[in-house]
């Protein structure tokens, strides 16, 4: 865990830091999640020392009110953050204050009858199959070596091919995928889930050729993916990657890595997939969160029936 000067009081600061501790060590929350109920708590505390007159302890925060954590938002949205940073603002301070509940030191029950701020409904952006599918094609790729355009090749493949999230396909160790016959992927998710996805034969083509052209040494526990010096591919490589291809190809902002799992989603939906399995594959905990890309594909349909009916 970083270190970070942090507005409270030692008794605070170490319950916090027990806190933080718990989030990955018992319930498995990635480090992007940890990382962000860190800065978010660390953002309402210094709003509690100036809200206080002084750095809050455990004795401040067992007194908190709802009126305070609504000045706390209303203190955030006048620095110019939205819904979602908001809500998953609130969800960090909740969190914090739940497992204080849990320890006898103080009271959730203000920030649990505060509602979050309405979030606002947008729908993932696909990319048209035959966008995606260039997209993943080593072809197309802007890397000068070989090799490495064969490894960003087969990481967007898997992003597009099996749905994986940009970490997922990057936390692949080189005992995944051994043979060529594989069809299957054992893939470790939010949380620490595991799931089983399938591998299309050309994303396990994909990578045999990175794997074949790779000159670093691929052991079994170490990294799939390298960078080009060897060590773990790092993730804005990937976004990078992408944002050139789109320039190059002439497509949207909205084309980034996670499109591409959107787009695997999306056309599985599509092509007649049903939600309860795409849910499966995508890793989603509630079906609910797999629901959107009914809206998605009924936005196509619209689309298409607006540009082709002659009366539309």
């Amino acid at each position: 865990m970083q270190e970070f000067l942090i507005a409270a009081k030692p008794d605070l600061q170490e319950a916090r830091e027990a806190w933080l501790k718990s989030l990955a060590r018992e319930r498995r929350l990635s480090a992007l999640t940890v990382e962000a109920y860190e800065r978010d708590t660390r953002q309402f505390l210094h709003f509690l020392t100036g809200h206080l007159g002084g750095a809050p302890g455990l004795a401040d925060v067992k007194a908190l009110r709802p009126a305070d954590l609504r000045a706390f938002l209303a203190y955030r949205r006048t620095g110019g953050a939205g819904a979602r940073t908001l809500g998953r603002g609130l969800a960090g301070v909740r969190s914090l204050l739940r497992h204080l509940e849990r320890n006898g030191l103080a009271s959730a029950a203000g920030a649990t009858a505060l509602r979050a701020p309405k979030q606002p409904k947008s729908l993932p952006k696909p990319l048209t199959a035959a966008d995606a599918r260039r997209v993943v094609d080593v072809g197309e790729q802007l890397a000068e070596k070989p090799w490495i355009a064969a490894r960003n090749a087969a990481v967007l493949a898997l992003l597009y091919g099996s749905g994986l999230r940009i970490s997922e396909a990057l936390g692949l160790i080189g005992a995944n995928l051994v043979a060529t016959s594989d069809s299957a992927l054992r893939v470790t998710g939010k949380g620490g889930k595991t799931r089983l996805v399938p591998v299309l034969p050309v994303v396990v083509e994909a990578i045999t050729e990175y794997k074949r052209l790779c000159p670093y040494h691929l052991d079994a526990e170490g990294p799939l993916f390298r960078g080009a010096k060897g060590g773990p591919l790092n993730p804005a490589i990937i976004q990078r990657e992408m944002r050139r291809l789109r320039s190059a190809l002439n497509l949207p902002d909205t084309a980034t890595p996670h499109a591409l799992r959107h787009s695997f989603a999306t056309h599985l939906l599509g092509r007649g997939g049903d939600l309860r399995t795409i849910q499966e594959l995508l890793g989603h905990a509630s079906l609910s969160t797999t629901q959107i890309y009914t809206g998605v594909d009924t936005a196509r349909l619209l689309e298409v029936y607006e540009a082709a009916h002659p009366r539309a």
